[in-house]
């Protein structure tokens, strides 16, 4: 395996010469650590005082260190339970941020003519609003369940399953990168991947290049291209817009 570090912090390895945008139909990227700079799951656990707790579990996932992605997730929700959605309101409006790069690639690769996908183990309070903000055409997520009665606006501790299953973990973002190709008629190798996590390497090793954003070692040593410093829009030194 041929590895090239072309630029200070941008690393590729088995690329073929001269890519270029149009060479692909659709671009897939996971959310939390990826296009936003948060784990919305550990922010929403800082209002249950479980911060330490919840991030620990979902450091040791993203590692690839849990076998069982949909149980560690099971187990973050339960720790949850009683948050309010004004909290999550103020996650999206206080602590979420875009990363660098993140709205520029998205903006290219729709010149390009590409479809974008957004899909992630997080949730859908966050994903329509990322959606809508970055004008994404697909997005697949978790849904959480609120209380109704008494209780009316907090978490119940679990998650709302959905009419393709359950929780979307990695082999659901693999699935859903090949259920859109399909949709879209084109092949596995016209779409590009993008992640930071244990949970992404399923659909990065369906497509037909594969990205880590500053990712976890094992995610960087599979990838195509490793952005280790700098914005999402770094992949255009390497994939040429147009």
């Amino acid at each position: 395996m041929t590895t090239q570090e072309i630029s200070p912090g941008l690393v590729v390895q088995n690329l073929p010469a001269a890519l270029r945008l149009s060479d692909y139909k659709l671009i897939a990227f996971d959310m939390d650590s990826t296009l936003i700079n948060i784990e919305c799951v550990d922010e929403i656990a800082d209002a249950a005082g479980r911060k330490a707790e919840v991030a620990a579990i979902t450091e040791a996932a993203m590692r690839g260190e849990i076998a069982d992605y949909k149980e560690s997730l099971r187990q973050r929700v339960a720790l949850l339970r009683g948050v309010t959605l004004a909290h999550l309101e103020e996650v999206y409006t206080r602590r979420l941020a875009l990363n660098p790069g993140a709205a520029e690639l998205v903006a290219a690769c729709k010149q390009a003519g590409l479809k974008v996908l957004l899909v992630s183990g997080g949730f859908t309070f966050f994903t329509d609003r990322i959606r809508e903000r970055l004008g994404i055409d697909f997005a697949r997520s978790n849904v959480l369940e609120v209380e109704s009665g008494p209780n009316c606006g907090q978490l119940t501790g679990r998650m709302v399953n959905q009419s393709w299953g359950d929780i979307c973990d990695g082999a659901e973002k693999r699935r859903t990168l090949l259920e859109v190709a399909s949709l879209l008629g084109i092949d596995p190798a016209q779409t590009i991947a993008m992640g930071d996590g244990a949970n992404d390497l399923p659909m990065m090793g369906a497509a037909g290049l594969s990205v880590a954003y500053h990712a976890k070692p094992k995610v960087r040593e599979q990838a195509m291209v490793s952005i280790q410093t700098g914005g999402l829009d770094r992949l255009l030194e390497v994939v040429l817009p147009g």
